[in-house]
């Protein structure tokens, strides 16, 4: 089976991360949980679960409060819908912008694994134009590269939840599991 030149950028940014969760000084892991960490726990990469998709921009970008840890909230731009299928299933997902200035997209969201494969509370994607930007115009939106917040990891993080609106009812099966501390 031949690997692609996107599934091996994948497995090399899986391995940085693992090395900079037992490494660096600002990972989200205890100290005393880096001697034992193994690495990080993920689907095999599916490209099922990658997409090349029109953003769906609202007419009106209105800012929403979306709830976090610790009983905090933040506040989000809502740009646009991204509409796809996972199987039979029609999806659709928003997309925020911390910053109206910024460009990237970010997208909380939970399935029906949050809780029981996943990381409870829901994953996030990070859109950076740069990378998943087509010629084109379309996103490329790629569940193989979900994350979990750094509070799976760490209470000493506050974290955005998936809000109402991005909780898909099928199961994403790709991107990070849930974290066996």
């Amino acid at each position: 089976m031949t690997v692609s030149r996107w599934e091996e950028r994948l497995e090399m940014k899986r391995k940085g991360k693992d090395r900079f969760f037992r490494e660096h000084p600002q990972s989200p892991l205890a100290w005393q949980d880096r001697e034992r960490f193994e690495g990080l726990n993920y689907y095999p990469i599916d490209s099922q679960y990658r997409f090349k998709l029109e953003l769906h921009e609202h007419d009106e970008k209105r800012t929403v409060r979306v709830e976090a840890t610790h009983g905090g909230e933040r506040h989000f731009l809502r740009r646009g819908e991204f509409q796809f299928k996972i199987g039979d299933e029609e999806c659709r997902l928003q997309a925020y912008q911390s910053d109206p200035h910024d460009k990237r997209l970010f997208i909380a969201f939970g399935d029906a694994t949050s809780g029981v494969e996943t990381y409870d509370k829901g994953r996030y994607l990070d859109l950076e134009p740069e990378i998943h930007l087509t010629t084109e115009g379309k996103w490329i939106l790629d569940f193989n590269e979900a994350y979990n917040p750094w509070c799976a990891y760490s209470d000493g993080y506050i974290c955005p939840f998936a809000p109402p609106e991005n909780w898909l009812k099928v199961p994403v099966r790709a991107g990070e599991k849930a974290f066996a501390k």
